[in-house]
């Protein structure tokens, strides 16, 4: 089965498609991807259902809106019904621990495939990367029997400074969308359910277990909420998880208006709404407000709200069993969905294969951003090189596993070390120095894991053994390479940064090195940005890569060597110091028992292009090692009714000596309009392979509808008519061209 999915994905995509009028994935002479579309909940089991709730007893029924273990909530045996059971899956499937507590349940048998975090995903712009990205996993998710994985992760990078950034994808709606609606339908296409996560609002660690978010209608509907519906209308996602903290003073697993208005009456979600773990505050009114299964940590089982205290409420007459009939149906909708029941086939899946860590590579080796390169100082060429130093604790340190969030068990995480070693000739002596040393100071160390705005408490005095020994390695070297930035026990779930600043004194071993060895290439790992506005202007040569996967290494030696032309760009804006960025802008981070996110609309490049604010590196940004051309822009026609598509076409010239791939991105601007917008917003985008020399025509499709804003008065959607500007460009900051239109 596993190899039939692999060998017919692209097929599989296209059978999925309802048209191909939107978005087709152009990738030069490479296939054509249609859209990407999620298979509905079908209603064919409803009778079988019915039929199996009336057997219940009151005690078996609420048995399965709880969790039973950390990570099931519970089954009818005599019924047949199974417990459903779940996986963490950021980074891919989570090892198995134990029934009641966190420990590891120290299996030898539950090891898997290390992918790349939702950053790099995210920096890949490409969909079909996203669609192997969640097909793999999926495969991964069904060889361990697991119903439902814990992600993706989905909600905006609202500050630089968050905890999770490295997970989210990106400060953009639409980029936001695109990449998880094919993510979404690679997963369930293997027979498991992606638990959506986390709706909504949800864009801060600091005092997430209670802070009240408060955003204005438009904002809610423009910036936070477009992924999530595109995931429900378009994916067909089969569950969602609710967010830990309140939204306009109720909290989000117990939201009427966003669980059952929004979710359910608006987008016709049916699939089944999971809490955080230990999110839930109140039994009856969670499960009345859209609430289906409670899960959390540490108590027993028996004592969360949907457990005893429900079978009490229930007894009472505080709750009909009419509504608890209506989420137990739910879930075993959703578990006919997956073949859980039922009788038919399911996939049966494979792990850890080498396929998967090809496909872990693949998404690898197309997020790997150039920031920087002088004088050709990238691709290294290894002829005239008889020796590199490679400097830095990040050319060692491994991220599968790590902070306070889900990480992955891996026989393989190939370091950027390793990868170079795996990669450069016999001949070209490597001199390792550590550098920097990753150092907490200890008493604070234990912040980690904290709701905290404080985040761990680094040692940023460098250790002068340590430092002498990457002198002399630089020194000693034809060329110097400096692996800097973050790591995943920096960058943690549950508290969110301090700051921008470089850890462990690695600003000043950097810039030390480079007074040695003017040679010296930099090399961020890291999920999120930092204040690296001088080592930017002295180095001659900048590269960023992610917390990327069981193939990391051996994908950044491809990239720094020339094997791969870098294709990545980032997925969100590189701000000069932290205070360019909107929420820290309009100083409403990260807010005490209420956050009101004053920016609205202006989040991320929005911000930054609306305000005339100069970023370090801009949306989109990237560089390769060909150069590209964006010619003969145009739309296919002067004006347009609100139901048509606009389709516009552009020429893609490789100027350059090396075949790549670039990304056309599309913005829509309207400068007259009667309601405050952005400068400029992402409308759409393609990634497209060039050869050398040559040139292929892209077309992007932008449904009119595209153009709307959310009219908080009237309740709609509104596509103002008149002038707007299309333009096409590689970065919000780079437009190449601008098409005018008019709506009418």
């Amino acid at each position: 089965m596993k190899n039939r999915i692999l060998k017919f994905s692209a097929a599989l995509a296209v059978m999925l498609l309802v048209s191909c009028k939107n978005d087709a994935q152009n990738t030069g002479s490479e296939s054509v991807k249609a859209e990407y579309v999620g298979k509905e909940i079908g209603s064919e089991y409803d009778a079988e259902i019915d039929k199996l709730v009336s057997q219940m007893t009151l005690e078996e029924k609420i048995g399965m809106l709880h969790g039973n273990s950390m990570f099931t909530s519970g089954g009818v045996k005599r019924l047949g019904i199974p417990e459903l059971k779940m996986a963490d899956g950021p980074l891919g499937v989570r090892e198995e621990i134990s029934r009641d507590n966190w420990a590891p349940a120290g299996l030898t048998n539950d090891f898997a495939t290390y992918y790349p975090a939702g950053g790099g995903l995210a920096a890949t712009w490409n969909t079909e990367m996203a669609y192997t990205f969640g097909n793999s996993v999926g495969q991964e998710m069904r060889a361990r029997d697991k119903d439902m994985l814990l992600s993706p992760a989905i909600n905006i990078v609202r500050t630089p400074l968050g905890g999770r950034t490295y997970e989210y994808m990106t400060e953009d709606p639409f980029l936001n969308k695109k990449i998880a609606v094919p993510l979404i339908v690679g997963l369930q296409d293997n027979d498991v359910m992606a638990c959506v996560k986390h709706y909504a609002a949800n864009n801060q660690e600091t005092n997430r277990d209670f802070v009240d978010v408060q955003i204005d209608e438009r904002t809610l509907r423009e910036i936070y909420l477009p992924a999530f519906e595109a995931a429900v209308k378009e994916a067909k996602a089969y569950s969602i998880m609710g967010a830990y903290n309140k939204f306009r003073g109720e909290y989000l697993c117990e939201n009427d208006y966003m669980l059952n208005k929004i979710l359910r009456d608006e987008w016709g979600f049916k699939g089944v709404v999971v809490s955080d773990w230990a999110a839930v505050h109140s039994t009856v009114k969670s499960l009345q407000n859209g609430l289906d299964i409670e899960m959390g940590t540490p108590k027993p089982f028996n004592e969360f709200f949907l457990a005893d205290k429900l079978i009490a409420a229930a007894k009472n007459k505080e709750i009909s069993e009419a509504e608890l009939d209506k989420h137990v149906k739910r879930i075993l909708r959703v578990l006919f969905q997956v073949k859980a029941m039922g009788g038919k086939e399911r996939v049966k899946g494979s792990i850890a294969t080498e396929a998967h860590y090809q496909d872990a590579y693949k998404i690898a080796a197309e997020s790997i951003v150039l920031l920087k390169n002088e004088n050709n100082a990238l691709p290294l060429k290894v002829d005239g090189i008889k020796s590199i130093a490679v400097i830095g604790n990040n050319a060692t340190k491994k991220n599968a596993l790590g902070g306070f969030g889900a990480g992955v068990k891996t026989k393989r995480e190939v370091t950027p070390l390793e990868g170079l070693k795996n990669r450069l000739p016999a001949s070209v002596k490597i001199n390792y120095a550590e550098g920097y040393l990753e150092r907490y100071d200890e008493k604070n160390k234990g912040n980690l894991g904290n709701i905290t705005s404080n985040g761990p408490v680094t040692i940023d005095k460098l250790d002068p053994a340590a430092l002498q020994a990457a002198i002399e390695a630089a020194k000693n070297s034809d060329v110097a390479i400096i692996f800097a930035g973050s790591n995943r026990d920096y960058e943690t779930e549950a508290s969110d940064r301090r700051d921008l600043k470089l850890p462990f004194g690695q600003e000043e071993l950097i810039q030390k090195v480079l007074a040695v060895n003017p040679k010296t290439i930099v090399v961020m790992v890291a999920g999120a940005p930092f204040e690296i506005e001088d080592i930017s202007k002295k180095t001659t040569a900048l590269v960023w890569t992610w917390f990327n996967g069981s193939e990391g290494g051996n994908a950044l030696a491809d990239v720094l060597l020339g094997k791969v032309n870098p294709s990545g760009k980032l997925p969100w804006t590189m701000p000069k110091t932290l205070n360019d960025s909107p929420a820290h802008a309009t100083n409403s981070f990260p807010g005490d028992k209420a956050v009101n996110y004053a920016e609205g609309i202006l989040v991320g490049y929005r911000w930054f292009d609306t305000k005339n604010i100069a970023p370090l590196y801009p949306f989109g940004y990237g560089l390769s090692y060909t150069t590209f051309g964006l010619e003969k822009a145009k739309a296919d026609k002067e004006s347009y009714t609100t139901d048509e598509t606009i389709s516009v076409s552009v020429e893609v010239k490789n100027t350059g000596k090396t075949d790549g791939k670039e990304v056309v991105q599309l913005y829509a601007s309207k400068s007259d309009s009667k309601v405050t917008r952005a400068a400029k917003e992402l409308k759409g985008f393609k990634k497209v392979l060039v050869k050398s020399g040559g040139s292929e025509n892209v077309t992007i499709k932008v449904p009119v509808k595209e153009l709307a804003y959310y009219d908080a008065a009237s309740k709609k959607w509104v596509v103002e008519p008149g002038k707007y500007t299309l333009k096409v460009g590689n970065s919000s900051r780079d437009i190449k061209q601008d098409i005018a239109i008019t709506i009418k």
